[in-house]
């Protein structure tokens, strides 16, 4: 019997979910990363936990020619041999329970320099039984929602002179045009590199002017020192001020430990991502434990610190900028100039055409 035949072998994920599994995955292989038979495709995976064993199913179904390669079972330059045999436009599928480590390889970096699609899931063991399934349920692809909504949110991103974003009572002002949003919505086309981490859901931006952003915002998640989802019993309420934490209101020892460590290293914290999650997967009630996972949380994210590669900004320098802590504002509305884009935890805006 192969290993995957049998329910039990993906424990607390029930059989359902895995069907479920098998299914999104297909939509992400046919519509995002645009796999088809004439291409090879190679998985490496691990069976260390059980949503890396249900993935593995799932692709198992989908991929019936694929090569398959258990990490834990071959030596590094196994791996790394099967990845050359692979020619452009071919695709390399990563189920990760922590993150594969290949000596200075950067997997996904090199990958995409041979030309090739990857599809990444990475600390799978970080999110245990029933948070599988939502793990899995994130997968699902709506091409209209995600490409339509999501480029009717850049749009609107790039010609926006302000954003306000008012939730708990606060208020938090963005008194300044906005970078040009980018988009992690499943469309690839134009771009140099098909694929990525996933799930997927994000439109991402931040001031142009990072002094620009004041006032106040309540945060309900952050990412704490160990890349986990942390949620303290009540909001914190940071104060900003010139686009700095100047305090952080009924802060938990574990928040005032992370903003103590970014204080040592840059002197102070600045506020500079603005993220728009978009994955409906993910709510302020129905988390993940991995931060790089429910980042795409249908919300407001915001990070802390001066590390932000995407957008260089005079005065932060790459090497001294080290800190990018994601963490989650409490959002009952977003305004882009006058217009509210959400309402009611989703976003309003109309689907481009």
């Amino acid at each position: 019997m192969n290993a995957f035949d049998s329910a039990s072998q993906w424990g607390e994920i029930p059989a359902h979910a895995v069907d479920a599994a098998a299914a999104h995955l297909r939509d992400v292989l046919a519509m995002v990363v645009e796999h088809d038979a004439r291409q090879r495709a190679l998985v490496v995976f691990d069976t260390r936990c059980d949503l890396a064993r249900a993935l593995a199913e799932g692709y198992r179904r989908n991929l019936p020619h694929a090569q398959f390669i258990d990490f834990d079972g071959v030596t590094p330059d196994t791996v790394l041999a099967a990845f050359r045999q692979l020619s452009a436009s071919d695709l390399v599928v990563l189920v990760q329970s922590t993150n594969f480590r290949l000596e200075a390889f950067r997997i996904r970096v090199e990958l995409f320099k041979l030309g090739l699609k990857v599809i990444e899931h990475v600390h799978l063991s970080r999110m245990p039984g029933l948070q599988g399934v939502s793990y899995i349920d994130a997968l699902a692809y709506d091409p209209a929602y995600y490409r339509g909504v999501g480029k009717a949110l850049k749009a609107r991103i790039d010609a926006a002179s302000r954003a306000v974003v008012q939730g708990g009572g606060e208020q938090l002002v963005f008194d300044s045009p906005l970078e040009p949003a980018k988009l992690n919505v499943g469309d690839y086309s134009g771009m140099n590199n098909v694929g990525g981490q996933f799930p997927i859901g994000e439109v991402f931006t931040e001031a142009q002017d990072l002094e620009a952003v004041s006032g106040r915002v309540q945060v309900h998640v952050f990412g704490d020192t160990s890349y986990l989802v942390n949620r303290p019993a009540q909001p914190i309420t940071l104060v900003i001020e010139r686009g700095r934490v100047v305090e952080a209101i009924g802060a938990t020892p574990e928040f005032d430990k992370l903003m103590a460590i970014i204080r040592a290293d840059e002197g102070e914290v600045w506020l500079r991502e603005l993220g728009f999650g978009m994955n409906r997967a993910f709510t302020r009630e129905r988390r993940v434990n991995d931060i790089g996972t429910y980042e795409r949380m249908c919300g407001i994210h915001l990070s802390l610190g001066a590390k932000h590669g995407v957008y260089p900004k005079p005065g932060f320098k790459r090497k001294d900028a080290r800190y990018h802590v994601d963490v989650f504002a409490v959002t009952d509305a977003v305004y882009l100039d006058d217009e509210q884009v959400y309402r009611d935890g989703q976003w309003c805006v109309a689907a481009a055409s």
